[in-house]
């Protein structure tokens, strides 16, 4: 926690708005997708599938592959404690959303599934959008799926298994425009999966990776990524690191306050 309050503090330091940005691609991005204050239409149908899931005091086993949670460390877990400790906030759901939908994603590959609202945010925003979306756990991985079914969300695959086991089989012959780093946070394994989902871009494919301030071992992580030869932007939100392969882009890095 004292990790997170001191990187918190020097995140503040070095972060601007669109305002102390200069890169046109950047600039467009945060003031037309990151900054937009609309009220989207499935914004409604996110918010109303967490409070489903906030709702839901079933009680789970729940087996752990990564680094898994500082809020909760039972095996034995409530559905709905689930969803308020280690699920995505609405305001970041939301904006995962609206990033589907400015790059009009097409197929995408979530890196953990927990309980689906990201998975439901990113569908919710751009129907059209083909996820493949990676868990570890069974139990886990059912409660999403009930719920995909509840809500009528479709263009969605679960693969459930550990990730070093699913990951190759998904990205074997394929291609991804969006990849979403959302499991085991930590060090050595999030590097692995850049460099395993590396081969699997094209040139306007994005990455963004959870909590990479978890730890210090989170933290490296990012550095190493933000700062791989292959990663030409990067933006630093604090909560999420997002990089682009863009090949006409000098290279630079962002700390953003979103």
């Amino acid at each position: 926690m004292l990790f997170q309050i001191k990187s918190y503090f020097n995140f503040l330091l070095k972060s601007t708005n669109q305002h102390g940005v200069h890169s046109p691609f950047v600039f467009k991005l945060l003031t037309e997708c990151f900054y937009d204050k609309t009220n989207k239409p499935w914004y409604s149908k996110v918010r109303n599938y967490r409070r489903s899931l906030l709702k839901n005091n079933t009680s789970i086993a729940v087996k752990d592959f990564g680094a898994g949670s500082k809020a909760l460390d039972k095996k034995q877990r409530n559905v709905a404690s689930i969803a308020k400790n280690a699920g995505i906030t609405l305001k970041r759901a939301q904006l995962l959303g609206r990033l589907v939908s400015y790059f009009d994603i097409e197929h995408t590959l979530e890196i953990g599934t927990s309980l689906g609202i990201s998975t439901a945010a990113m569908h919710l925003a751009n129907p059209k959008n083909s996820i493949t979306t990676l868990e570890g756990c069974p139990n886990t991985a059912q409660i999403a799926k009930n719920s995909f079914e509840t809500f009528e969300l479709k263009n969605i695959t679960i693969v459930i298994g550990s990730f070093a086991e699913t990951l190759p089989k998904v990205l074997k012959n394929k291609t991804y425009d969006f990849i979403y780093f959302d499991g085991n946070h930590q060090k050595q394994a999030t590097i692995d999966y850049f460099l395993t989902c590396l081969p699997h871009t094209h040139n306007e494919t994005v990455f963004i990776f959870d909590d990479i301030y978890w730890s210090e071992g989170m933290s490296e992580a990012w550095q190493y990524i933000k700062n791989h030869p292959s990663v030409t932007v990067s933006i630093d939100t604090f909560y999420w690191g997002i990089v682009f392969f863009r090949k006409e882009q000098e290279k630079e890095a962002f700390v953003v306050r979103v």
